[in-house]
């Protein structure tokens, strides 16, 4: 039986010199990367890690990182990633996973690690699916932006199949995280089509390009929060980015006044829409332009359909199935995504998670709509909409919002009032506002839309 990742390796072989990965401004070859992998191989064999067993790879992403992810891709192990943003979550993880090995490479890269068996026996019939068919498993947790996580178990061969046929070479920023199947994409996408991974050293704006100046880097994978932070910060006006030829971006809704601030400054860069969940993978889109939020989804393995407004998906790249909740499929295969589009011919605009929706007296409020509005407010750094429980309309919109600059209360208030009335309906207006200085974005740089127990308290103030 060949190899799950024999083409990746024969891809990799083809040209041994050239440099694949970038980590602490150092180069690593794609012979580096065989050798390692070869290495880590060894050290699987030596632990007694077998076919099927359940290995949870506490790591962030590194040369030896991406070398074991491979390792022990190739030995058909069930591999559960897990890095210092999920660490609140780790024990948790662990067990709902029913991790039966845990490595913990060395961080300095020094190509030794721990390997730690846990007194436990994984028996969850979808890892049996997996053993009988011999094949390597990729279990990811959701990062819900209300905080819940569901186990997605993923056939791995699946997931490397997609990239068999050989596609544009990128040097790409790993922006998004080791245990997110976006930054799993990025990674894979870039061994297999003779681009480069360019791994920084920290996730703030000035770190990020400064690191796609210094390696020429053209492909900037990151989350539309990052991207408005990017603005905020003004870093965009300390770095060259004349490298860079595709910003994409996803994991949550761009705010269309972001996109064309963006899409303004820098016209000759292509704003790419991606559309993927940890239950589905990466999927095939393409955007209607730079400058808009509708998309083109489906082929290359992958269908889609909207069902009551709800978009539902169809891939070769789908989970097996949830460790811990019920199946999210219907009974002829398609998988119902929770998200609510907008219809326009062959185009479609993602409007928010169904569970985000707020009704107000029957009327739907959709967060981002009104996200958008509040970031056009001069002074607004960041801004978060969600529902609060209302006696007479049963929701209410509320928002929290971080100001770039201190502001007197009362007029923010009262000049967000004003504009919001001349751009949304009114029972879409915020009627509480909470202020902080806290961030609203976690580790991976998306909204938190947890209830504002999770947030520090600003002062809040109801705006009617």
């Amino acid at each position: 039986m060949p190899s799950p990742i024999s083409i990746l390796k024969d891809r990799l072989a083809a040209n041994p010199g050239r440099d694949v990965l970038v980590w602490r401004d150092r180069p690593f070859t794609g012979g580096w990367l065989l050798d390692q992998l070869a290495h880590w191989r060894r050290q699987l064999d030596a632990a007694g890690i077998a076919p099927g067993a359940v290995t949870a790879l506490e790591t962030d992403f590194s040369p030896d990182a991406v070398a074991l992810f491979l390792a022990l891709a190739e030995a058909r192990a069930i591999l559960v990633p897990i890095t210092a943003a999920a660490a609140p979550k780790r024990d948790e993880f662990l067990e709902t996973a029913e991790v039966e090995w845990v490595i913990r490479p060395d961080p300095d890269g020094s190509g030794q690690a721990e390997f730690r068996r846990l007194p436990r026996e994984a028996s969850h019939e979808l890892f049996g699916r997996l053993r009988a068919a011999a094949h390597p498993g990729l279990l990811l947790f959701s990062s819900g932006s209300t905080g819940s996580s569901k186990a997605a178990l993923h056939d791995l061969t699946r997931l490397l199949a997609r990239f068999d046929t050989p596609r544009r070479a990128y040097r790409s920023i790993a922006f998004l995280l080791f245990d997110h199947i976006g930054g799993i994409n990025t990674m894979l996408h870039a061994l297999a089509n003779g681009g480069g991974l360019i791994l920084p050293p920290g996730r703030d704006p000035d770190q990020v390009l400064e690191q796609v100046v210094r390696h020429r880097a053209d492909l900037l994978p990151a989350s539309p929060t990052f991207l408005n932070l990017i603005l905020l910060s003004e870093a965009w006006k300390r770095h060259d980015l004349t490298s860079l030829k595709v910003i994409s971006y996803g994991t949550e809704p761009m705010p269309e006044s972001t996109l064309r601030r963006w899409h303004g400054l820098f016209p000759d860069i292509r704003l790419a829409q991606t559309y993927g969940l940890s239950e589905t993978g990466i999927l095939p889109v393409k955007s209607k332009s730079s400058d808009s939020l509708w998309i083109r989804a489906g082929g290359d393995g992958c269908e889609v359909r909207i069902v009551d407004g709800m978009l539902q998906v169809r891939s070769d790249t789908a989970m097996l199935g949830y460790l811990n909740a019920p199946t999210p499929f219907t009974a002829d295969g398609w998988f119902i995504t929770g998200d609510a589009v907008e219809v326009d011919g062959d185009f479609i605009r993602i409007l928010g998670r169904r569970s985000e929706l707020i009704n107000v007296g029957g009327e739907k409020v959709w967060p981002a709509e009104v996200e958008n509005v509040l970031q056009e407010l001069e002074n607004v750094a960041e801004v978060v909409v969600y529902g609060e429980p209302n006696p007479i309309t049963g929701a209410m919109v509320c928002a929290r919002v971080r100001l770039r600059h201190p502001e007197d209360r009362p007029l923010f208030l009262r000049r967000m009032r004003e504009y919001c009335a001349s751009r949304l309906q009114r029972y879409k207006v915020p009627v509480r506002v909470q202020l902080t200085n806290a961030p609203l974005h976690g580790e991976r740089f998306k909204k938190n839309r947890a209830p504002s127990a999770d947030t520090p308290r600003g002062t809040e103030q109801k705006t009617t």
